[in-house]
């Protein structure tokens, strides 16, 4: 069992979706997350252990991205790699035989249309075993109340990348925090800072997508 997380791990960490898959190069013609996956639950391995996979192999990449040593493409394969191995596991999530970890609602805020930092921290959260509900870019806050209302205990993400549309936030944040007081907000984009997050009463900040998953993880611990 510990041999096939790991085998699923290298998978996604590396960006192998699938056998015919041409990258990573070293990796071509092996089988890649698609393939480990449905043969794992074809010789009746759980559901959970091709979560573990998913899991630490996003872990991995996550850590290297926060820490310089790979990069917005490299991220975006493992990410792919880890919805073919997760599109397996979809109708146990249906089921409820397997437990994400909690719902993060996640959109970048009004007046912006900006989401490539968005849809990183939501690939990189789905893979460390949330279930991402993607309000999308320019998100008002009536948007985000009622998604609050539909996803009740759910963590807030929000992005922003311009300092004119950071702003924005606060009002944002205030509305939640009247109507949803125990909902825990955190944020980031590239102009925002921890003082900016506490200044306007975010619960966390976070300037790459490992933190944030990283404050989501310690909600739920």
């Amino acid at each position: 069992m510990n041999e096939f997380v790991e085998q699923l791990a290298i998978c996604v960490e590396r960006g192998k979706v699938n056998k015919d898959a041409p990258y990573p190069p070293d990796l071509k013609g092996q089988d890649g997350a698609d393939e480990l996956a449905k043969k794992a639950l074809d010789q009746g391995l759980k559901p959970d252990t091709i979560l573990d996979g998913c899991i630490l192999g996003m872990d991995r990449i996550g850590t290297k991205f926060s820490e310089n040593k790979a990069f917005v493409p490299e991220l975006l394969m493992a990410a792919k790699a880890m919805t073919a191995a997760m599109q397996h596991l979809k109708p146990y999530f249906q089921s409820g035989e397997v437990k994400r970890k909690g719902t993060f609602v996640i959109g970048t805020v009004a007046g912006d249309l900006h989401d490539i930092g968005k849809n990183l921290v939501a690939m990189v959260a789905e893979g460390g075993g949330f279930e991402v509900i993607d309000l999308g870019n320019d998100v008002s806050t009536d948007k985000f109340l009622a998604a609050i209302k539909e996803h009740p205990g759910c963590i807030v993400g929000m992005s922003a990348l311009l300092t004119t549309t950071m702003v924005n936030m606060e009002g944002t944040i205030k509305a939640i925090k009247e109507q949803y007081p125990d909902t825990m907000v955190i944020i980031g984009g590239a102009p925002v800072t921890q003082s900016f997050a506490d200044k306007i009463g975010a619960d966390g900040y976070s300037p790459d997508p490992q933190g944030a998953v990283a404050l989501l993880n310690k909600k739920v611990a």
